[in-house]
């Protein structure tokens, strides 16, 4: 028995509800294995079939990966049109899939840029997924965490000026209500793979309190294992939300 489903049967607080994974380093993994990058971002869609299996079977609530940032469309030409064939791929392939495990799809971030046959597979399973009762996979699709808060700040003013929201209720839960996730819980546990020590604009606003676990592995080599490990670390963390734990509280 590993160690996250020994912690799920010992108690379901002990695992996260949300995990939101920074998915990088397929290019590096290619090029240390003496690929072409595109067969790291091929292996990388493996790992997505994997792990969203893995965090199905273990009843984690919702799994929020990124996939394609807004920053990515810089990367040549012929690498993002493999990435969104990739997509297209992955949408066709998954939905089945989506069924049988009974899944929800989201999507979030700008649906300008995007192909249209893309938005149009996006549209379809989202709607044809809508009332399953399981795991919701969450797809983070031209997203960039400073273009949502500038979106939402858009809603905020539009609202204000049309008079559906009065200036002195703009609060945090106004600002959370017109998010991509206004929906969604907030992760608890961000993971990000190859090493790199930071957030890269994914759910600036939402990962306020998420715990934070990296490993070096890139991200087409991340298997079950790692995901076990990242749960047990998290399970063994104090999550104070700058409060006290209950042990100094009662001091």
């Amino acid at each position: 028995m590993s160690d996250a489903e020994q912690l799920r049967e010992e108690s379901s607080s002990c695992l996260p509800k949300h995990i939101a994974i920074i998915m990088d380093g397929n290019g590096r993994w290619a090029e240390r294995q003496g690929f072409p990058r595109y067969e790291g971002h091929r292996q990388g869609a493996e790992t997505v079939r994997r792990i969203t299996d893995r965090c199905c079977r273990l009843g984690i609530e919702q799994l929020t990966l990124y996939c394609f940032s807004s920053e990515n469309w810089s990367r040549p030409p012929e690498e993002v049109e493999f990435l969104m064939e990739l997509l297209r791929l992955f949408l066709q392939e998954q939905r089945p899939v989506l069924f049988e495990k009974d899944l929800r799809l989201a999507v979030i971030g700008r649906r300008e840029g995007l192909p249209e046959d893309i938005l149009a597979q996006i549209d379809e399973t989202v709607a044809l997924c809508r009332r399953h009762k399981g795991m919701r996979l969450c797809l983070a699709l031209n997203y960039g965490g400073r273009d949502e808060l500038v979106d939402a700040a858009r809603k905020i003013a539009t609202d204000v000026t049309e008079g559906r929201l009065a200036q002195e209720d703009i609060d945090q839960a106004a600002i959370s209500e017109r998010l991509y996730t206004a929906d969604m819980p907030d992760p608890d546990l961000l993971i990000r793979t190859a090493g790199e020590m930071r957030v890269s604009n994914f759910l600036l606003w939402q990962i306020s309190y998420a715990e934070i676990w990296v490993t070096e592995t890139c991200w087409p080599a991340f298997d079950e294992s790692l995901l076990d490990e990242a749960l047990a670390a998290y399970a063994s963390r104090t999550r104070r939300f700058g409060g006290l734990p209950d042990e100094e509280d009662e001091e």
